[in-house]
Parts: structure tokens; sequence; C-alpha cells
């Protein structure tokens, strides 16, 4: 019996010693798991924007290498553990695109041999997603980039203001396309004096959704520009003949069928449906690249009696000659965030102003990482937003 006692005693004070040391250890688990967040790259405009990201979150940055060798290729060192961890990679997307493409894959992918628990994109301005339809013999670049993410070793990505909604379905794992509209209506009615006095316009019909959508929330009228001056995407020639023009192709019966033709398609001439005159032009769009469409557009309102032109934007390429032209053009002001890097095209033309967007990116990583609603964030966004 004081055997058994002794026993029984000792397998008493084994087991509490071991649920203690699992305790411990659960504890310490629980301790050092969290999340890192990282830049993609080391140019000045994506370091900025993961700092304002990093000093609203109150984390630092992670410690990571990113260069390119003599020979271009790509290389990525992670200087600290990420086992068991949520990981998040800031990239912008700079001139050199594919580069930056490259970088977040190849991190991505080291981050998943390092055995990181989940790793998601921060990528505010998605490359290629003018790439989503198909045209001629081409491709849709969109969803090839879309695989090659989920193969790297993503399982989440944070973007803003997808050029098509319908991006999302390319991807097999979570989007969360944030919005930027927020932001510039808040810089409307805060910087532009007598805002009441303005009118939102759309600078082809394909626009004129996303302009109502802001029209709608700011209590302003709409305009639409339409005409033979503008060309939308989903007015461009597709470009195939299967079988090639001119011929007529002959089935197992040997009859010739003959296709109806197709007629051509004619714009009437350029009008402004909406009336400007003596008011102040807000023109919204998604993406500022080549502004020669903004430049004619401006040009027409003036035309048509607004006194301002203003441009909003979310992500703000401005290539090539965009900042000399915009700063020749009639356009008073071009309101864009800082989804892309635009520091040298802001030097370039003074008319440039940028809406700092890092608050809703920090939030969004928050909520992610916390297993919280995204609801929040979509408050009050309509549908065609």
């Amino acid at each position: 019996m004081p055997i058994r006692r002794l026993g029984a005693r000792t397998s008493l004070v084994y087991h509490s010693q071991t649920a203690k040391l699992s305790y411990g250890y659960s504890k310490m688990n629980v301790s050092k798991s969290g999340y890192r967040v990282f830049s993609a790259n080391s140019t000045p405009a994506c370091i900025e924007l993961a700092r304002r990201i990093t000093e609203r979150l109150g984390v630092e940055l992670g410690k990571s290498v990113v260069y390119q060798e003599s020979n271009g290729e790509t290389r990525v060192d992670v200087k600290e553990s990420v086992r068991g961890q949520d990981i998040f990679i800031i990239q912008t997307i700079p001139r050199d695109v594919n580069t930056a493409i490259m970088e977040l894959l190849v991190m991505a992918y080291a981050l998943k041999t390092s055995c990181a628990k989940n790793i998601i994109g921060v990528i505010p301005y998605f490359p290629y997603s003018k790439q989503c339809k198909m045209r001629k013999r081409g491709s849709i670049v969109c969803k090839l980039l879309a695989s090659m993410l989920a193969k790297a070793g993503l399982t989440h990505i944070i973007t803003m203001d997808l050029h098509q909604k319908e991006i999302q379905g390319f991807f097999s794992f979570p989007v969360d396309n944030l919005r930027a509209s927020p932001f510039l209506i808040q810089y409307i009615q805060e910087e532009i004096p007598d805002y009441r006095n303005a009118i939102i316009v759309a600078k082809s019909p394909s626009a004129a959704k996303r302009a109502q959508s802001y029209a709608e929330r700011l209590r302003l009228g709409l305009a639409v520009i339409h005409g033979e001056a503008q060309c939308s995407e989903s007015d461009m020639a597709d470009g195939r003949n299967s079988p090639p023009a001119g011929r007529t192709t002959s089935g197992h019966t040997g009859l010739r069928l003959e296709l109806p033709l197709m007629m051509a398609k004619e714009k009437p001439p350029i009008t402004v449906v909406g009336d400007v005159g003596g008011r102040i032009a807000i023109i919204v769009d998604d993406i500022i690249d080549d502004v020669e469409d903004f430049v004619a557009a401006a040009e027409i309102l003036k035309e048509r009696g607004a006194y301002k032109i203003y441009i909003m934007a979310t992500h703000g390429l401005l290539s090539a000659e965009s900042p000399r032209r915009i700063e020749e053009s009639a356009i008073d002001e071009v309101v864009v965030t800082n989804t892309v890097p635009h520091e040298v095209q802001k030097l370039q033309c003074p008319k440039i102003k940028t809406v700092d967007v890092s608050m809703i990116l920090a939030e969004a990583i928050r909520r992610i990482h916390n297993g919280e609603s995204m609801a929040y964030l979509f408050r009050n966004i309509a549908l065609d937003d």
C-alpha cells in the first residue's frame, strides 16, 4: 500500500509538472506568435509607404534585403525568423513593373520556404490589371499573374481599386479590394473651395457608374463626355478574323455559308451630356497614365464654360510625358493617392497632389491578422464605386 500511495503521488506530481511544462510551452508559443511587415523592394517610395503603415500599426519593419545582382537576377535575404507567423509583404509598383513582380514572387517564395504561416501581399496597385480581357490573339496576363502569385506562396491579397472588379475571380485565394474614394471625397470637401458649385464628370460612358457614385455621395450633378474623341476599352476591335476576311466557309455539304455583314461602329460628334457652364468640373477615374484623353476632356469642358478642372484618380502612373502635358494643359489640379510612386512626376509638375491611403492599408492588415470583419472598411461604399 505505501508503495502504491508513493507511486500514485509520484504519478500525480509527474502529471502536474507535465501540465505546467506544457502550459509553459503553449504560453511561450502564444507570446511568440504574431505578424511581420516586410517591404518587397528598397525604393524610397515603397520604404516610405511601409514606414507609414508600420508606424500606424506600432510595429517595426521586418529585416530583409532585396537587390539585383550584376546579371540582373533578383535576390532576397530574409534576416529574421518568420516561422508560424502572418507575413505581410508591401509592394508598390515603380516604373520597372516586371522587376517589381519578380521581387514580390521571390520574397513570397522565400517566406514560404521559411515556414511562414500566412503570406499576404499588400499590392495597392495591381499590375497588368488592364490586361484582364482577351484582345486579338493575345492573352489575359492578369490571370497569369494571379496564378504565379498563388504558386509562389501568397495566401491573400490586399489591393485597391482594381481596374475591373471581376479580376478577383482570377485568384484561388481571398482578395480584399479596398476603395480610395472616401479619401478622394474628403479631399474634395476640404481642399476645393466652393465644391458645392462643382459637377462630377465621366470622361467616357464607361466611367459613368464610378462618376455617378461620387456625385451621389457629394450631392452633386453629373456630366458625361461622349463622342468620337473618346475610345474606351469596350470599343476596341477584337481584331480576330477566323476565317480571314474576304473568305467564306464551306461545310461538309460543300455549301457556301454567307455570314451577315457587321456594321462598323461610328461615334457621334463629341458632346457633353450635362451643364458644366460656370461650374467646377471634377473628372474621376481609377487610373491616370497616358493623359491625352484627360487633356482633351479638359479642353472640351473649358469650351463648355467650366472655369476650373480637377482630376481625381486612385493610381497615378503618369508615364512618359504626362507631367509636362498636364502642366501645359487646361487642367488645374491632378489628385492621386500614394499607391504608386510619383515623386519625380510631382517635381516636374506642381499641379500633381497626393492623398495618403496608408491608414486604410494598416487597418486592413490589423483586421486580417486578428480575424476581424472587413465590412467596416467598405461602409457607405457603392457597388459601382
